[in-house]
């Protein structure tokens, strides 16, 4: 008998099947012996397991919602992106605001004669360095998310040409500016609204984009019962490219919140100007604190 014949015989010699009630076979597993005949199918040799005959279905105790889909606003127009007690919140989308050719220039010259730096802040205690760079304009510093911008009166003259241009467009009035460099697709701003009382109440904001585009998104503020939960709001991205301005306007700072989040591909430079008006801190108010709207109790 060949070896290959004498090794299948040795093989199928285990594989035969016990007798049953008969007593395990010395030196067989525990794993190859014969099931009991009492016992449940899957019960993994636990003894003898009944499973339930019946399935009662319990309706959920919260009712299921929809995550909200998001919007996307692309072309050039004005938008009334919600009506609350707060007011009417608004959007106002100008692509091609400056010619290319002009923004091109802007973009150049901006990016190398603006006084950029990257400020410290405070997050929880902790440092960090902000990841982005920075500068102020106005006769009046600006604190925001416990950091200062001192005042700044030498406006760029090519920043003065800009806010003219803007002031033109939105009927609106300006006293100061700042600037922000997102040198690639790692710097970004988080989640915020503009919306310190030094600002005042419903303020109209300018932002003017040069040089790549980045997604500018916002989010509405959940109500008071979804204790700042986010999952189920509404929200909205803007993709702003070269030469773009776009107008926050009405409850907007009320109601929304905005951010200009990380993107992990290839982005170069932006330049993002954002133009408003800065006020002496009302009385009562440190530097920074928030002006929030709240709805007054009958």
């Amino acid at each position: 008998m060949s070896d290959k014949r004498q090794r299948a015989r040795v093989q199928g010699s285990w594989a035969k099947q016990l007798p049953k009630h008969a007593a395990p076979a010395a030196g067989v597993p525990n794993n190859q012996q014969p099931k009991s005949a009492n016992q449940a199918p899957g019960s993994w040799g636990f003894g003898s397991q009944r499973t339930s005959d019946t399935f009662e279905f319990h309706q959920p105790t919260k009712p299921i919602r929809a995550v909200p889909p998001e919007k996307v606003i692309e072309q050039t127009g004005d938008y009334e992106i919600s009506h609350a007690p707060s007011g009417v919140s608004r959007l106002m989308l100008r692509h091609g605001f400056l010619p290319l050719e002009e923004a091109d220039w802007m973009f150049s010259n901006l990016l190398a004669e603006l006084p950029w730096s990257q400020k410290t802040n405070t997050r929880q205690g902790k440092a960090y360095e902000e990841p982005r760079l920075t500068c102020w304009y106005g006769e009046l510093p600006y604190t925001y998310a416990r950091s200062s911008m001192a005042a700044n009166t030498q406006w760029h003259p090519l920043l003065l040409t800009l806010r003219e241009a803007v002031e033109q467009v939105s009927r609106c009035s300006f006293n100061s500016l700042l600037c922000n460099l997102y040198r690639d697709g790692h710097d970004s701003i988080g989640w915020h609204s503009d919306d310190e009382a030094s600002l005042g109440a419903k303020p109209t904001i300018a932002s003017l984009s040069l040089g790549d585009t980045r997604v500018f998104s916002l989010r509405k503020q959940p109500p008071p019962e979804e204790n700042g939960d986010y999952t189920y709001v509404e929200r909205i991205r803007v993709p702003l490219n070269h030469g773009t301005l776009l107008l926050m306007e009405g409850a907007t700072q009320d109601d929304w919140q905005h951010q200009v989040a990380k993107e992990y591909h290839d982005r170069g430079p932006r330049i993002n100007l954002t133009f408003r008006n800065i006020y002496a801190e009302p009385e009562g108010h440190r530097p920074g604190s928030k002006l929030r709207f709240t709805v007054k109790q009958p």
